[in-house]
């Protein structure tokens, strides 16, 4: 019965089937042709829109995969090669980046072409060249086959190499008629290569012959800090004008000296005494020299002891004993009496006056005793101190809080005023519970990798981390904008100058820790100095930026990734781009020629296309009278400064 009825099954389904194909097979009315048609097209139209979908799903995939790779690469190029790309890069940024990284000079429009001498160099050798092969002179080229042989082996060009990578290696020179750069294709390219190599070799020997008839940058020095005592007297006169001969005689521009807030306003508000200041200026007028003064509204010497060889002023310091939230404040509470928080600066905690007040009346102090001085024009400019050692900076990282180089630092805002900003500015922002300091950010001698805030990845890019960092620097900026601007009317058409650190350790991080601790917002994609240098144009203020000169060699440096000239690099380039005038004063004590010829370098940039450089130097040395001062070393940074250095002393 299983057989028969599964036998029945089939036959009852062949004929179906049959039928079916006779049925299509047979001809039929126009009308059901036209069915069947649209039936079988429909039913191929919807594969195919399947497949197109399918295929625009794959090419997302492709393009999120693409994106995610860029991704990673340009976030390597910026963290681990300080690359200053821009937030939404391209390729055409990336090989900018990489061919100015390389040595090239990539112009806005695109023009890439090799860095070559600056046109006096180019114009000097063409013509030693040419005269020496006319008239039989030392420079022949066999020698110059000779020298190249003692170099290390050049690049030769491969018969197999792309016309684009031939490129790469073809010497740029300079077309006279339109003047752009020309990709010339010697038919010699070995010939052309060395000559290339030539140039580079000349160019990076670097000789003190070059750095005749470069522009002049004045040279001041910076008289010790101890010459007025705490009563606002000269201690020695005569000490003193030994000092100035020395000075005068190695053809000094002039000096800087520093007026303490400590000494001239010491004991008692509003009281000012100017009576030793006025004694050392007139012994400087005897000597024609140029003079920088620099209100200085921090302490001196209390950065690596708790006792301070200058203080604030007794009565500030009395203050601050009821009140001890005048004073910059770490997490931990400790206070800082290095200089005033500014979270007072508009807070009427000084005998009724405000923190700005305070500088102001000590400034307009200054300029109604000294104005014979202004109108002669014996005082060229005035520097005012912003904040910790004179410079625009948080004191987050004080020797007697326990710092040691290359620590991070700590934020310091945790003084009852600061706080209360944080929380206004929080609840502006509409959260409320971020009016606090981040809270694993570590101690003063932490490393960036230890602490999670400014790790790899850290909090200090996540939406809270931005929003207190901004808000910390946004202070800092304020603050600069506040006091300046009663500088301005102090001054008037002085010259006003403000000191930027350098504060170059962990620069080589994605977070720069240090830089953060310290006021400038500048993390990895970021230009934290923008904004400060806007606020100094505002004001038409010379920025005199800290200079090293030369790395710290040593393991310490290397374990904190420092980059001296990276932070130079983008300091002074942002300041020039924005029109800023700059000057520089060296922070460590220069006794060799190395050093004197790196300070050199930065304060004048000789492959600088816009020949940019400082428009004047301070330098900070010992004594002149000390026997630790090799004069012949500081008569030859001088001239090179002046554009005077003929050739070896």
């Amino acid at each position: 019965m299983n057989n028969i009825n599964e036998d029945a099954s089939a036959q009852d389904l062949e004929p179906q089937s049959d039928h079916s194909s006779d049925y299509l097979a047979q001809p039929q009315p126009r009308r059901l042709r036209g069915f069947a048609a649209t039936a079988a097209g429909t039913n191929s139209t919807g594969k195919g829109k399947k497949e197109r979908e399918k295929e625009k799903e794959r090419t997302k995939l492709r393009e999120r995969h693409r994106r995610a790779i860029t991704s990673r690469m340009l976030a390597g190029l910026r963290q681990y090669g300080n690359f200053p790309l821009p937030a939404r890069a391209d390729i055409n940024d990336v090989l900018a980046a990489l061919a100015r990284e390389a040595g090239w000079i990539v112009d806005a429009d695109g023009t890439t072409y090799r860095q070559c001498l600056p046109p006096s160099h180019m114009g000097s050798f063409a013509a030693r060249s040419v005269d020496s092969q006319l008239s039989g002179g030392s420079l022949r080229t066999c020698s110059v086959k000779e020298t190249l042989e003692n170099q290390p082996p050049v690049l030769r060009i491969d018969e197999c190499l792309s016309p684009a990578s031939i490129d790469s290696v073809v010497i740029a020179e300079r077309d006279s008629k339109n003047g752009k750069y020309a990709s010339v294709s010697p038919i010699n390219s070995v010939d052309c290569l060395e000559a290339d190599q030539l140039m580079q070799d000349i160019h990076s020997g670097v000789h003190e012959s070059d750095f005749n008839c470069t522009p002049y940058v004045p040279v001041y020095i910076k008289l010790p800090a101890g010459i007025i005592n705490k009563f606002c007297q000269l201690m020695d006169p005569e000490g003193i004008r030994q000092e100035l001969i020395h000075i005068k005689s190695l053809n000094i521009d002039g000096v800087v000296v520093d007026c303490w807030w400590g000494i001239v306003e010491g004991w008692n508000p509003q009281k000012y005494v100017w009576s030793g200041y006025r004694e050392l200026f007139n012994i400087i007028r005897e000597f024609k020299l140029n003079l920088q003064v620099v209100m200085a509204f921090h302490e001196c010497g209390g950065n690596d002891s708790s006792d301070a060889l200058i203080s604030l002023p007794q009565w500030v310091l009395d203050i601050g004993k009821d009140n001890q939230d005048i004073f910059f404040t770490d997490r931990e509470g400790q206070r800082n009496t290095e200089c005033l928080s500014w979270g007072i600066d508009k807070e009427r905690v000084l005998k009724g006056r405000t923190g700005i007040e305070v500088y102001f009346d000590m400034m307009r102090s200054f300029r109604t005793e000294f104005d014979d001085l202004f109108t002669e024009g014996l005082i060229y400019a005035v520097e005012v101190g912003l904040g910790a050692s004179g410079e625009l900076k948080y004191p987050s990282f004080s020797e007697r809080m326990g710092w040691r180089y290359p620590g991070i630092g700590e934020f310091q805002c945790y003084d009852k005023y600061l706080q209360h900003s944080l929380r206004r500015a929080a609840k502006l922002r509409g959260h409320s519970f971020w009016a606090r300091g981040p809270d694993n950010a570590g101690h003063y001698n932490s490393m960036p990798h230890e602490t999670g805030f400014f790790c790899e990845r850290g909090d200090y890019n996540n939406y809270y981390g931005r929003f207190f960092l901004h808000w910390y620097s946004q202070t800092l900026i304020d603050h600069a904008d506040n006091v300046l601007s009663l500088a301005s009317l102090a001054f008037e058409e002085t010259k006003i100058i403000v000191k930027v650190p350098a504060v170059h350790w962990w620069y080589k991080t994605p977070s720069h820790a240090a830089e953060l601790t310290a006021g400038y917002h500048n993390p990895t994609n970021q230009d934290g100095y923008s904004p400060v240098f806007e606020v100094l144009k505002k004001h038409a203020v010379t920025m005199k930026f800290v200079c090293l000169g030369f790395n710290l060699f040593n393991q310490e440096a290397n374990d904190s990734l420092v980059d001296p000239e990276g932070l130079s690099w983008q300091i002074l380039n942002s300041a020039w781009e924005r029109g800023l005038v700059t000057a520089g004063e060296n922070t460590l004590f220069c006794y060799d020629r190395e050093r004197y010829k790196r300070l050199v370098e930065m304060a004048k940039p000789r492959n600088d296309p816009d020949q940019r450089h400082f428009s004047f130097f301070v330098h900070q040395q010992p004594s002149l009278l000390q026997g630790n001062v090799c004069l012949s070393e500081l008569d030859f940074f001088i001239k090179c400064m002046h554009g005077e250095m003929t050739g070896d002393l």
